[in-house]
């Protein structure tokens, strides 16, 4: 784990491998532990990096209102702290959309996107009614946060998902801290991306869980479709968190998608 300073703030991450950059950005109320197998697999070709989101892991609190343009502010400085450069970008949840919304920001910075069981920010992706549920759950934990149960895992998984990956969703939600559930709430409660989707020129691997039901087909399938030249994956009995319940299945379509857009890239 290292730190480094942008914007004020230290920002932690998680780093292995060298090669082309490949940056993670996990889901919300999370942080880079999420991501050791990718860590683990994919650092024999690239030099991947998982990112602790302010308010998240070791990184400093995120300030009250930050939306998600902050978030991704972050992300940029990040990189340029680290020299990363161009890079691929692959989130997860509140993390795909955080990609998009770096993808908006600094264009030049991303070589491809891979967005995991992601949304369009929640207004971007789901009716208005789950977007107002959503966000007075979140506040609600802010003001008294819930002891993670068995239950509450289960909720994010497929219909049979191993018990070390179910204890590891609830290590990393023991460590929440109460203010994040607000800040990160607010954010992506708030963030509609869905005009940033016809503008990107990057390849584009939309990747989801068939078992999944917090971010269901319909949403998946709207990125899809409205991202050019994206490509749409659904792996079987896989919930919402496809990186920890199938690690084996995301590498296998991952890998094969990013050579080929460096590839794509080396003709330009």
């Amino acid at each position: 784990m290292k730190t480094v300073l942008v914007g004020g703030l230290r920002v932690a991450c998680r780093e292995a491998g060298a090669g082309v950059p490949l940056l993670l950005l996990h889901g919300g109320m999370s942080d880079s532990r999420e991501w050791h197998r990718q860590l683990a697999a994919l650092s024999d070709t690239w030099r991947v990096v998982a990112w602790d989101a302010p308010g998240c892991g070791g990184s400093d609190d995120a300030p009250a209102g930050w939306l998600l343009d902050d978030f991704a502010g972050a992300v940029v400085g990040l990189a340029s702290e680290l020299g990363l450069g161009r890079l691929h970008l692959c989130g997860v949840s509140f993390g795909a959309g955080l990609a998009l919304a770096v993808a908006a920001r600094a264009p030049e910075l991303v070589r491809s996107l891979t967005l995991v069981s992601g949304y369009a920010g929640w207004a971007g992706s789901l009716p208005a009614e789950e977007v107002r549920t959503r966000l007075r759950l979140a506040l609600a934990a802010a003001e008294d946060p819930p002891e993670p149960r068995l239950e509450d895992g289960r909720a994010f998984t497929g219909p049979d998902p191993a018990p070390e990956v179910l204890e590891e969703v609830l290590e990393i939600a023991r460590d929440a801290r109460p203010a994040t559930y607000a800040v990160l709430g607010r954010a992506f409660a708030a963030a509609d991306l869905r005009a940033v989707l016809p503008g990107l020129h990057v390849p584009v691997l939309v990747v989801r869980g068939e078992a999944d039901t917090r971010a269901p087909a319909p949403v998946a399938e709207a990125l899809t479709s409205a991202i050019p030249g994206a490509t749409m994956i659904a792996l079987p009995r896989v919930g919402h968190l496809v990186h920890q319940e199938a690690p084996e299945a995301l590498e296998r379509v991952l890998r094969p998608f990013l050579l080929a857009a460096e590839e794509a890239d080396a003709r330009r």
